[in-house]
């Protein structure tokens, strides 16, 4: 199925999305420091199914270009936003991964007339991330670590034992990353603020935990070691039915290249329970 590629601009900011089949859109956000292409097979799935599979470019990849310091989580979850209300009539379902369902939450949050349900991969925000995770996930951005020790790095904070990490040995964005992680209060709730130095507040987990009012389905890797599958749990206790709470064996923070059979087949069940 052919893969268009087209511009949405808001202001100084253009963001790229790879667009591929017809219908109802659903729409995906990557991980931290991570492009699209990381969605590639999930979107043909998708599109095959029957709907509109649009991958965004995060700010930095790509095509896709906007301010990259002083930048809040509301401002990345707003380009969300303007490409939802170009692409299509909405609402739409977004599927966040690790750092994007952070973004996907707060589309909801502050437009919550843009949404009808959400996927999160990898939901983390509440758990505090053990600290060798933390090296480990910071380390895969050092792109001037041998090969070796950078796999293992990846291997470390990505993949459960047994998988193979060499599939996510490229695609790291640095400045991205960096980015990004200035948007919130950072990979737990107890870390300082990185952005008020900069005069521009980051958004605390609280403020997009909710992810409004809509539906959630959440994937969970039992072996993730940076969104710990405890923070899944707490939204099926505090959200009740709105929450459908899938755990993974087999499956770290990758998720996606991990059990890319098993994620396709609960997020196509998900959304063909809904009319669109």
């Amino acid at each position: 199925m052919a893969v268009r590629s087209q511009d949405v601009e808001c202001g100084k900011t253009s963001i790229e999305a790879l667009c591929e089949g017809s219908g109802p859109l659903v729409l995906m956000i990557a991980s931290l420091g991570r492009p699209a292409q990381d969605f590639d097979d999930l979107s043909h799935h998708i599109a095959t199914a029957g709907f509109a599979a649009v991958r965004l470019q995060p700010r930095g990849i790509g095509r896709s270009v906007g301010p990259m310091v002083g930048v809040s989580l509301a401002d990345l979850a707003n380009d969300v936003a303007v490409a939802i209300e170009h692409l299509t009539t909405y609402p739409a379902v977004l599927i966040g991964h690790a750092f994007g369902q952070r973004v996907a939450r707060m589309v909801a949050t502050k437009r919550p007339d843009l949404v009808k349900a959400i996927v999160i991969l990898a939901a983390g925000g509440r758990i505090p991330v053990p600290q060798s995770a933390r090296e480990a996930l910071s380390a895969c951005f050092d792109l001037t670590l041998p090969a070796e020790v950078h796999i293992e790095n990846v291997r470390l904070a990505f993949f459960a034992p047994g998988n193979d990490p060499t599939v996510w040995r490229s695609g790291w964005y640095p400045v991205v990353a960096q980015m990004q992680r200035e948007t919130t209060v950072g990979l737990d709730r107890n870390e300082p603020t990185a952005v008020q130095s900069q005069g521009k507040r980051a958004e605390h987990v609280e403020e997009w935990w909710a992810g409004g009012n809509t539906p959630l389905l959440v994937i969970q890797g039992l072996q993730d070691t940076v969104a710990l599958p405890e923070n899944g749990r707490l939204l099926k206790a505090e959200f009740g039915r709105r929450v459908e709470l899938i755990e993974i064996a087999g499956a770290g923070h990758a998720l996606l290249p991990e059990q890319p059979e098993i994620i396709a087949t609960h997020v196509l069940a998900f959304l063909r329970g809904f009319h669109f």
